[in-house]
């Protein structure tokens, strides 16, 4: 991480500057993504982690923003059967989020955004900002941003995949090249469902089986596309949390272009 972009990350503050920024109406980033969770053979298991932290830097320039330490346990029970892989259970991660959402606005920021890199992780962040109340949290849909939604229909060219695929893999060669390792990819067979329950490297007759853990092709992605996707994907960000920023700042404003 450059030293410009950790002076956005209160881990790297004293804790009188990050005072002093809250003051200042500075909003706060509370990134998810996990830290050990199998990413196939060729990404490592902090991937969720890296995007998460790539992806916040970004916004925070943006947007003039906080971000807090990333949240690197959460509920990922696709994944438990692969080595170094762990996962909350769906109550303890909701009630986590809760916490650290509810101190995080404790200290006065005057928006806290949630960027969650997760799928199984949804519906627990929407349940744990929902008994905040107060309107005051948001939680940003990385993947489901209109540009990121055409750019994916665009360049991807597998037929199905979610994790660890060509869309993931191709990120991550934008992101950290350094950290993937093509010559390691591998495709999973082809699974019947869209969305597949748990994976597994070891059971050959389940409909889930993933030798690699992959669940997709990575061995189609390209930095070019990575560029294009990441690209698409930042600017979705960028512009849910200015609107939602805009809302919070002006909500009789809001409340007027709903209403027409």
């Amino acid at each position: 991480m450059s030293v410009e972009a950790e002076r956005d990350f209160v881990e790297h503050m004293k804790w009188d500057e990050v005072a002093r920024r809250i003051a200042a109406g500075t909003a706060a980033i509370l990134p998810i993504g996990a830290g050990a969770k199998q990413h196939g053979f060729h990404l490592p298991l902090n991937t969720d982690r890296v995007q998460a932290e790539f992806l916040a830097a970004q916004l925070a320039r943006r947007i003039d923003a906080l971000v807090w330490p990333t949240l690197t346990y959460g509920h990922y029970p696709a994944f438990a059967e692969y080595a170094g892989s762990t996962s909350l259970s769906a109550p303890v991660f909701e009630a986590v989020v809760a916490e650290i959402a509810s101190q995080i606005l404790g200290h006065g920021c005057r928006a806290l955004l949630v960027l969650d890199t997760g799928i199984s992780t949804r519906a627990s962040v929407e349940r744990a900002l929902a008994r905040l109340g107060a309107g005051k949290a948001v939680h940003l849909q990385i993947h489901d941003g209109p540009r990121y939604r055409r750019a994916i229909a665009e360049l991807a060219r597998q037929g199905q995949g979610s994790h660890a695929d060509e869309i993931e893999t191709s990120l991550m060669l934008a992101i950290a090249p350094e950290l993937v390792e093509m010559s390691h990819a591998e495709a999973s067979p082809m699974i019947a469902q869209v969305m597949p329950g748990p994976l597994t490297p070891t059971d050959r007759a389940s409909p889930n089986y993933s030798r690699s853990g992959s669940f997709g092709d990575p061995t189609l992605a390209t930095l070019e596309k990575g560029n294009a996707l990441l690209a698409a994907m930042v600017d979705d960000l960028n512009e849910q949390a200015a609107a939602f920023l805009a809302r919070l700042a002006h909500p009789a404003t809001s409340a007027r272009g709903a209403a027409s």
